[in-house]
């Protein structure tokens, strides 16, 4: 498992793509954060790295499939998936080895961001004038999301041969889940409490939640169950296509 897991992440770090994937997105989150107006944080009067937290989710959806979609899609292209099961590890040990290596990915794409807060802690009057409880509580919200999205692009990574296609499925799959329920809840046929309990079924909700600096251990249950049944999901497709 953990040779699978090296394998991944020099996979990952032996290609141009993988470069350009993690430099446009610390790009992108950095203009977004710093440079352009409608949600620079140096424009809002006040330490916090709100933009910053409500803005990286919308980046996920880009990066994480990028990252996953050829996880399964290439070995299916390959033919080398039948290969790597006739070696001594188990298709869960593989699956399990896929998902760390991309997660891992993730966090080390967010490590440098890291910076944001202590600069956002520097610049603030008093020095150190921000929500330390807040930052830290969207930091452990960030790490749970990008782990949920990372089991969604396995997911449609594993339904097919071509690896933008994965990346298409998994874009729109994450869409869904972390905004669908939301939209879903504002129709008018719910209302009462039914909109609330649509609501809580989405991923912001429990993100949102999260960010307040409060670790409810129902949010926390629900990020790990979100990623398990994508994993089962995921294994399930596996099983299918090699019989």
């Amino acid at each position: 498992m953990i040779i699978i897991f090296i394998k991944e992440i020099r996979t990952f770090f032996s290609s141009l793509i993988g470069y350009m994937a993690l430099g446009v997105f610390l790009l992108l989150l950095g203009l977004m954060v710093w440079v352009f107006p409608d949600s620079s944080i140096l424009e809002y009067g006040y330490a916090t790295l709100d933009p910053f937290f409500e803005l990286t989710p919308m980046v996920f959806l880009f990066l994480i499939p990028a990252i996953t979609m050829r996880a399964f899609a290439e070995e299916w292209q390959t033919g080398t998936y039948e290969l790597l099961v006739t070696k001594p590890v188990t298709a869960t040990a593989i699956l399990l080895a896929k998902f760390l290596a991309a997660w891992t990915l993730v966090l080390l794409a967010l490590l440098p961001t890291v910076l944001y807060a202590y600069t956002v802690h520097e610049l603030g009057a008093p020095k150190g004038n921000m929500d330390l409880g807040g930052t830290i509580g969207s930091y452990i919200g960030l790490v749970l999301l990008a782990g949920v999205f990372v089991s969604i692009g396995l997911y449609c990574s594993s339904l097919t041969r071509n690896q933008i296609v994965g990346f298409l499925l998994g874009a729109m799959l994450c869409f869904l889940v972390y905004w669908g329920f939301h939209y879903i809840s504002r129709l008018p046929v719910f209302v009462g409490r039914i909109d609330d309990l649509i609501q809580q079924l989405g991923v912001d909700y429990h993100y949102a939640s999260i960010s307040r600096g409060v670790l409810d251990s129902r949010d926390i249950i629900y990020f790990i169950s979100v990623m398990v049944a994508f994993l089962m999901a995921t294994a399930h497709t596996i099983h299918k296509k090699i019989g």
